[in-house]
C-alpha cells in the first residue's frame, strides 16, 4: 500500500489484476504521485488480459491526479493492445462514472463499469417502494425483542454507532431516541429509502442522524470509528455476505462489536393450516436461493462472525408472533411478503400459475393463522455480535 498527501493509497491485487485507489489524491504537481504511480507501473506490468482499475473508494481526485493516471492507463493500452482496461466505478461517488467515462473515448481497449449491482441481486425486490411502509411495522415488531438484545450485547448510551444497510431509517430512529449515541451513522444504497427516512425524522423532529447514501460492501467511512456496528436483515440479500462482513470489521473500533440478524424462513411456522405455510415458507428459501440470496441464514451467524476476524461471540433467537401487538399487524406484514414474493419474484423466475396459486395459499393461511382468534403465527430472527479483537 502507497500513500500520497497524506490520505489517498494504490494497492495492486496480483491475483485480481486490480489497481484500488482510495481517498484523497490533491498532488501540487506529477512529482508528488511518485509512490502512487509505482504501484501503478507495477500493476501495468503485471497484468494479463483485462486491467481492473477500482475507483469505487476515491472520495476525490484533483485534475493533476486524474491526467497523471490518464496518461498512464493509455499508455498501458497502447503499450499492451492485448490489454483490457476497466474502469470501475460507483453512482454512490456520482461525479467519478462521469469524470472517468472521457477516457472510455480515448481507447478501444478501455470500458466503464459501474459498479452497483454485483451484491444486491435482490435489491429490486426488497426496495420496491410499495414495500416502504411495512417495513415500519416489522421494526415495531421486532423492536420489544431487540431492545433488550442490543443491550445484552454491549450497546450503552454514548457511543458512536452505525447502522449499515439502514433501509427507512426506522430502526435508527429508534436507536437514537432509546440509546442516545454520540454519534449515528445510518447508510443505505437506496436513495427512495433514505429519502423516506429523511423525511420522516423532519416530520417527528429528531435530529442528530447522518442519513448516508453508501454502497455497504465499499463503504466510504474511516477505519475503526464504530463502537457498535448494526446491520440486520442484510447480509442474507447478499450472494457474498464475507464482502460485507470485511466491510463491517473494518469499520469497527478494535474492542467495538458487530450486531447482526438474519432469518430462516423454512422456520416460519402456524396454526392452524401448518402444512400449507410450512411448504410455501419451504419454497421462499428456495426462491431466495435462486436470486442468489440466502434468508436460511439465521443460525450461521455464529460462523460467519467467526470467519470473519471476530471473538466473544453472542447469539440469541426470538420469535416474532401475532401475539406481540396487533395481530392485524402481523398479517399485513404477511400480505406485503406475499405480493413481493409470489408477485413479482416468482413471476420473475418463470413460476407457472399452479404453482405460484399453491405459493399465495401459504401466506393466506398464514394470516389466517396470524387473525384466528386461537390462532398462531411465528417469524424466527437470530440475533449475532462478535467483537472485533483488540
Amino acid at each position: 500500500m502507497k500513500r500520497v498527501a497524506g490520505s489517498g493509497s494504490a494497492a495492486y491485487d496480483n491475483g485480481a489484476n486490480e489497481l484500488l485507489l482510495t481517498g484523497t489524491l490533491r498532488p501540487h504537481d506529477p512529482g508528488d504521485l511518485n509512490e502512487i504511480l509505482v504501484v501503478v507501473e507495477h500493476g501495468i506490468a503485471s497484468a494479463r488480459g483485462t486491467f481492473y482499475v477500482n475507483v469505487k473508494r476515491l472520495v476525490h481526485i484533483n485534475t493533476t491526479a486524474y491526467r497523471t493516471l490518464a496518461a498512464r492507463i493509455l499508455y498501458a493500452c497502447q503499450s499492451k493492445p492485448d490489454l483490457r482496461v476497466v474502469i470501475v466505478t460507483s453512482s454512490v461517488v456520482a461525479w467519478s462514472a462521469r469524470l472517468f467515462s472521457h477516457l472510455v473515448g480515448l481507447h478501444e481497449n478501455i470500458s466503464l463499469k459501474v459498479y452497483d449491482s454485483a451484491f444486491y441481486p435482490g435489491q429490486t425486490f426488497v426496495e420496491n417502494e410499495s414495500f416502504i411502509p411495512i417495513l415500519r411495522t416489522q421494526t415495531k415488531m421486532t423492536w420489544r425483542h431487540e431492545q433488550p438484545i442490543l443491550a445484552r450485547h454491549g450497546l450503552v448510551p454514548g457511543l458512536a454507532v452505525a447502522d449499515i444497510c439502514c433501509g427507512i431509517g426506522d430502526f435508527a430512529v429508534l436507536l437514537k431516541k432509546e440509546f442516545r449515541p454520540s454519534r449515528l451513522v445510518a447508510l443505505d444504497h437506496s436513495a427512495a429509502s433514505l429519502a423516506y427516512a429523511r423525511r420522516v425524522v423532519a416530520e417527528i423532529g429528531v435530529q442528530g442522524i447522518e442519513y448516508t447514501y453508501g454502497d455497504a460492501s465499499q463503504m466510504l467511512l474511516e477505519d475503526n470509528s464504530f463502537d457498535f456496528v448494526t446491520c440486520r436483515h442484510s447480509l442474507q440479500i447478499f450472494d457474498r455476505p464475507e464482502v460485507l462482513l470485511k466491510e463491517l470489521f473494518r469499520i469497527c473500533k478494535p474492542g467495538g462489536r458487530v450486531y447482526i440478524t438474519n432469518e430462516k424462513n423454512s422456520h416460519c411456522l402456524g396454526e392452524p393450516r401448518s402444512e400449507s405455510i410450512q411448504w410455501t415458507y419451504t419454497e421462499v428459501a428456495k426462491l431466495f436461493a435462486f436470486f442468489d440470496m440466502d434468508v436460511e441464514m439465521g443460525p450461521k451467524g455464529i460462523r460467519l462472525l467467526a470467519n470473519a476476524g471476530f471473538d466473544q461471540i453472542q447469539m440469541e433467537t426470538f420469535m416474532v408472533t401475532n401475539h406481540d401487538g396487533d395481530p392485524q399487524d402481523f398479517a399485513d406484514v404477511i400480505s406485503a411478503w406475499e405480493n413481493v414474493y409470489a408477485g413479482e419474484m416468482a413471476v420473475k423466475r418463470g413460476d407457472d400459475p399452479e404453482f405460484i396459486d399453491r405459493f399465495r395459499k401459504g401466506f393466506q393461511d398464514h394470516m389466517f393463522a396470524a387473525l384466528h382468534r386461537s390462532g398462531y403465527a411465528g417469524w424466527p430472527i437470530w440475533a449475532a455480535s462478535g467483537r472485533k479483537p483488540l
